[in-house]
Formats: C-alpha cells, sequence, structure tokens
C-alpha cells in the first residue's frame, strides 16, 4: 500500500468510529509521523551502512562510523518506544 493510499485509508476510518475521542486520534497521528520519520531515518542509515561496509571490505575504516552506529541505534529505541505506544496506549511519553 503506497503512503497516500494508507494515510487515505487511516482518515476515512478514522471518520467512521465515532467513539474515538480526539486525543486518541491525535495520539495516533503523533504515532504515524513519529513512524514516517524513523522510516526515513532508518533508509538513510541504511544507505551510510552499505557504504561503510563496502569501504571496510576495501580495507578502510570509514570517517563515521560510530556516528552512523549510534544513529542505528537511536533509530531502534526510537522504534522500541513507538511499538510500545501502540501495543499499550496508555504508555507515557512521546517518540523521535
Amino acid at each position: 500500500m503506497s503512503i497516500a493510499g494508507f494515510l487515505a485509508h487511516s482518515a476515512l476510518a478514522a471518520a467512521r468510529d465515532l467513539d474515538r475521542t480526539a486525543a486518541t486520534i491525535a495520539t495516533r497521528q503523533d504515532t504515524l509521523t513519529a513512524l514516517f520519520a524513523l522510516r526515513r531515518q532508518l533508509g538513510y542509515a541504511n544507505n551510510n551502512l552499505n557504504q561503510a561496509a563496502h569501504a571496510l571490505n576495501s580495507g578502510a575504516y570509514p570517517d563515521g562510523l560510530e556516528d552512523t552506529i549510534a544513529a542505528v541505534k537511536r533509530a531502534v529505541d526510537d522504534v522500541r518506544h513507538i511499538t510500545a505506544r501502540l501495543t499499550d496506549p496508555n504508555t507515557e511519553g512521546t517518540a523521535a
């Protein structure tokens, strides 16, 4: 499903669900926004890790490797936090 299709589907589902409060909808929107930002961040990290692997296989140690690994670890922590928010709506705090 495309991003646009997913957003349209989500909007229509939210409009049909009259029992959800504005706060619930806002929290879900915040979560989706964080997930899309993480998707972008993980794409950048994937590109950087591929370049680092190529350099390491060539015998070089790339500049910024530690920063890339730290960014991946932050993204993993953010994914864990968002997953907790999706599975337990009473989880405190915000993601990403």
